[in-house]
């Protein structure tokens, strides 16, 4: 039952659930602290006592971007019990299914979008071929962790070791 008792109260806990959410939005749409608050009849350092309640961590923003990639699952796994913010990992089919089943422009809004995504990030391990690896720098003008998985053209699947990607996130995380 979504309802609860507390003494003489009656609460609904989807409608604290649903003005939590509204709150979150407003602040990850930039939002302060004391105007989400204002605006819902609250203090501001309960706004902030709630987002500390959350909190995951603190520190920069972490994408990973890989292709072509053989053991998918594993490397998402590292990356979310890490806390890396976005992950984008293809197998080589993957890759060229993302090319051909699309008309060009279809093909340039896509990729543009991808790299406006990838900007958006403090950090962005790439994990490809010598010379994507350097493209990539380039393109999202940030700080990429580069991990090289061979020589350019890779034309099957790699295994990237899930231990290696796991320090490589400890350590920028360190570095904050």
């Amino acid at each position: 039952m979504d309802l609860i008792r507390i003494g003489d109260k009656l609460i609904s806990l989807s409608r604290i659930q649903t003005v939590v959410e509204e709150m979150l939005e407003l602040r990850q749409q930039g939002g302060s602290q004391a105007e989400v608050a204002k605006r819902f009849n609250t203090d501001r350092t309960f706004l902030s006592r709630l987002e500390s309640i959350g909190e995951i961590r603190k520190g920069r923003t972490i994408a990973l971007v890989g292709f072509p990639v053989k053991n998918i699952e594993e490397l998402e796994n590292v990356a979310l019990q890490e806390g890396v913010d976005s992950t984008l990992l293809m197998t080589d089919q993957e890759r060229w299914d993302f090319v051909y089943e699309k008309s060009g422009i279809q093909l340039l809004n896509d990729v543009m979008a991808l790299i406006h995504r990838f900007r958006q990030y403090d950090v962005v391990i790439m994990l490809g071929s010598d010379k994507r690896l350097r493209l990539f720098k380039t393109l999202l003008d940030k700080e990429v962790v580069s991990i090289d998985i061979g020589k350019s053209p890779i034309t099957q699947d790699v295994y990237v070791d899930p231990e290696n990607l796991r320090k490589i996130i400890r350590t920028i995380k360190r570095d904050e």
